[in-house]
This record gives C-alpha cells, structure tokens and sequence, in this order.
C-alpha cells in the first residue's frame, strides 16, 4: 500500500500531524532500553516478522495491534458504539488494563480477563480501526508501550511504532507487501479482514495515522520469507551498531 512517509525539516519529528502526535504520546517517554519498530499495514507479514526477529536476538516481543483489538472487544463487550469516542474514553479510564509477558510475548488483561481468544473476530476485525483513531485511547495505550521498554529491550511491532511512539530509536522498519499477496495471506489465515478499508482508515485517521517514517528501512515482503525479512533485518541492526 502506499502509506505517508514522514519528512523531517530539522532532523526531529515532523511539522505536521506526527509532531503533534509525537509531542502527545512519547516527548518525555525516552526509553530506557533499545526498541526495534516494526510498523506496516495489516497483513503485511510483520507480525511474524517482528517475533521471530525477537526470538533471534533475544528482545522481548510486544505486539501492539493485540493490545487496540483487546480495547475493541472490551469496548464491543459492554455494548458501546465505536464511534462514540467519549464513552469508550469513559470505559477504559474506569478499566483496569494489566500489560505483561509471557513465552509468547505480550499480554493483556482487562479487568482481569484475557481476551486473547476473540482477538481476530469478525467484530473486532471490522471495528478495531475506529477504536484505535480515538486519541484518548491511543494516549493509554501508548503509556502501556512505554512501560514494557522502561526495563527490557523490546521488538515492537503496529502501525506507528517508529513514527509516534518511540520516534527516538534508530532501529526503525516498515514491512510492506502487494494488496494481492495481503489480501491471500489474510484468508489463509481464515480472516475476512476487508483489507483496502482498513488500509483507508487506518491511513487517513487524524490520530497517529499509518506512515512511514522518513527514517525508516522499508522492506517488501511480497516475495520474501519471513526468515528472508528477518535476516535483512538483522543485517541492517548490525550495520548500526546493534551486537546480536
């Protein structure tokens, strides 16, 4: 898909809607150990990517898009309207939501239920971008993703990893692939996701909207592995510095 690409006029976050989202979400939040962003649209293959890339260098794997779909199915749960950016303010202030890690990577619990089972229904599929385009929501989130690398490296894969939420780190990548090859990934996956819609909105969503940050290494994944990506990766982390 052809996301946005940040342009930076002063070596920092950008004159436009970034820098406003940066400045809400991650000035002041440095983190304390190293990030590996792994941003891209929906069945691009970052997912995979981003947990075996972790695996393999030994960081801790956090995936972002799991912790807005738990959100959504909360939200979903308790009858309220997408689209009603108050209410569901109003419910997750009242909510507790515990972040933590297991073998797999990150988890998320709710006023101590796991939601991880309902993650990739249809509801939340077709909901979780409304949700996820509620700053509110974005802000809370967002302090949660910051929590996980105050004292840990991580691998963090979303949508606005590198150009929002940890716009400091230099280990910054964008995984991209065909709409055809998206769209066929996500039906093996047994998923309905309408995946141009999605690409629509999350592209278009005034907060934290998908792009690609100027600084960021961008890798077709149309025709790779994900042991292909994954090693175009790593070679990229060792060009910078990173030892693995």
């Amino acid at each position: 898909m052809q996301a946005h690409r940040l342009r930076r006029e002063d070596g920092r976050t950008p004159g436009n809607f970034a820098e406003a989202a940066a400045h809400i979400f991650a000035v002041n939040v440095p983190a304390a150990h190293r990030v590996v962003a792994i941003d891209g649209p929906a069945a691009s293959g970052k997912s995979s990517v981003a947990r075996e890339l972790a695996k393999q260098i030994g960081f801790d794997y956090v995936n972002s898009g799991a912790m807005y779909r738990a959100v959504t199915w909360h939200v979903l749960q308790h009858a309220i309207s997408p689209g009603d950016g108050v209410s569901v303010a109003r419910l997750l202030e009242a909510s507790r939501i515990d972040c933590d890690l297991d073998e797999d990577g990150s988890r998320i619990l709710i006023d101590g239920v796991d939601p991880a089972e309902h993650l990739r229904e249809d509801r939340v599929n077709d909901e979780v971008s409304l949700v996820s385009s509620i700053p509110r929501v974005r802000e809370i989130l967002v302090a949660k993703m910051h929590a996980y690398a105050s004292d840990r490296n991580v691998v963090m894969e979303g949508r606005d990893i590198g150009s929002v939420v940890f716009p400091e780190t230099p280990y910054k990548f964008y995984i991209d692939a065909s709409p055809e090859i998206r769209l066929r990934r996500r039906i093996a996956q047994g998923q309905r996701d309408r995946i141009a819609v999605r690409d629509r909105a999350d592209s278009s969503r005034r907060a934290s909207p998908l792009v690609v940050a100027e600084d960021a290494h961008v890798i077709d994944s149309s025709n790779l592995t994900v042991e292909g990506v994954v090693g175009e990766i790593i070679g990229r982390l060792k060009l910078k510095g990173m030892v693995i």
